[in-house]
């Protein structure tokens, strides 16, 4: 860590980050793991779907980002989800691929003619989602658990346990069920799964330090949803009480709002936490911008990290302090550089809300000559323009109404 690790070369964050009361109760891991879930957990956003060439483009990408496990999909939804996991599988490629699969032997027995090296497992794990969901019997959840856990550990996989609707189960009952699949069956690691983002912040604290004194020596996972919007915030906190894998897709695509981003929550580990897990961050515009191609997924324009008007400065008071900073202090003026992520470099354009600066560094680009007035004038004329059009200024547009305002 740096002296300042809140100001670097690439970012301006606040020093409160690492200030010592804030500090002293960090139990970060040494090692943080990025498990991608686009291709199974993404895809069941809706109206998304994958096909094979999509999937293997998207996990070539993960990969060399630097992602360190992919869930290559569940084989036995569909036979080209079976050949995408199978083909994933045998490929040297970086990283570690894992098959998904419900507590079910005919699942596990999927997963190992895939050739994967681990599964991770699903049961509904509240007992209003198991009776009224399922309309299973509670015994029926538990019994299935201990068997195909068991049967995926005897074929030699990594058994990541993973209950769904973790976090509005019983407590008391959820803990007893995954410590009888421990026992009983078989479980390598722990999801903790909150599948309807339906936990808070200081709630997520109390279900981390609670599983971790339950369940010791079980390497923990956070598998979050976005419904409230918590998702990376909760992933964090659970990151700083010792849990070790984060469960993300890229561009935090999946069911109703969404699992947690891969980008927002590596960058705010890095920049907020000084927190470096390996993942090359330069590739993620890179990334984002591919899987949207792919899945025809809508990036709002001023999403974190990746979104195409990031860093459009349109605000003149912005502008100017831009304008003034230069490449060398913008992080004065953006909290991290945009190369960092792969983005082009920030620059004050021209529509409603822009001021002065903005119109004289566009009238020095363009090489066109204006007095003060005359600058003016042009300002209050590009603000009607805006008015009407309700969005940005291209190139041609303002040198048209340029030339049309100082010609007059």
């Amino acid at each position: 860590m740096t002296d300042t690790p809140w100001k670097t070369d690439g970012w301006h964050t606040s020093p409160w980050n690492f200030d010592p009361e804030v500090t002293k109760d960090w139990k970060f891991p040494e090692k943080i793991t990025v498990h991608d879930v686009t291709l199974r957990d993404g895809e069941q956003q809706a109206g998304l779907a994958f096909n094979y060439e999509d999937k293997i483009r998207i996990a070539e990408g993960l990969a060399e980002v630097g992602v360190h496990r992919i869930e290559a999909g569940m084989p036995v939804v569909s036979k080209d989800d079976a050949k995408v996991v199978a083909e994933l599988a045998k490929r040297d490629f970086g990283p570690k691929v894992y098959s998904f699969a419900r507590c079910m032997v005919d699942d596990v027995k999927r997963a190992v003619d895939a050739g994967v090296g681990g599964v991770i497992m699903e049961v509904p794990a509240s007992p209003h989602l198991i009776e009224k969901g399922y309309r299973w019997e509670l015994d029926r959840a538990i019994d299935l658990s201990i068997e195909s856990t068991k049967f995926a550990h005897d074929q030699g996989l990594e058994v990541v346990f993973f209950p769904i609707d973790f976090t509005r189960s019983d407590l008391v009952w959820v803990c007893d069920l995954i410590e009888r699949v421990g026992v009983e069956g078989h479980m390598d690691g722990l999801a903790l799964v909150d599948t309807m983002g339906a936990t808070s912040i200081h709630a997520m604290q109390f279900f981390v330090r609670t599983m971790k004194n339950r369940f010791p020596d079980k390497p923990l996972e956070a598998h979050f949803h976005m419904d409230f919007g918590l998702g990376i915030a909760n992933t964090i906190m659970a990151l700083s009480e010792g849990v070790e894998v984060i469960q993300s897709t890229v561009l935090g695509l999946g069911e109703r709002a969404g699992n947690v981003p891969m980008e927002e929550t590596v960058m705010a580990l890095l920049t907020l936490y000084n927190i470096d897990i390996g993942i090359k961050t330069e590739k993620l515009k890179w990334l984002a911008d591919m899987v949207a191609e792919v899945s025809g997924a809508v990036v709002p324009k001023n999403r974190p990290i990746v979104g195409d008007d990031l860093f459009k400065v349109e605000s003149g008071i912005i502008a100017t302090w831009l304008l003034n900073c230069g490449y060398e202090d913008q992080t004065e003026v953006v909290p991290f550089r945009p190369s960092l992520v792969g983005q082009k470099e920030p620059e004050a354009v021209i529509g409603k809300g822009c001021g002065i600066d903005n119109v004289k560094h566009w009238l020095e680009r363009f090489q066109i000559q204006a007095n003060e007035d005359e600058a003016m004038e042009l300002l209050m004329a590009i603000k009607d323009w805006g008015l009407v059009h309700k969005r940005l200024m291209n190139e041609d547009e303002f040198q048209k109404i340029a030339g049309e305002v100082l010609n007059n």
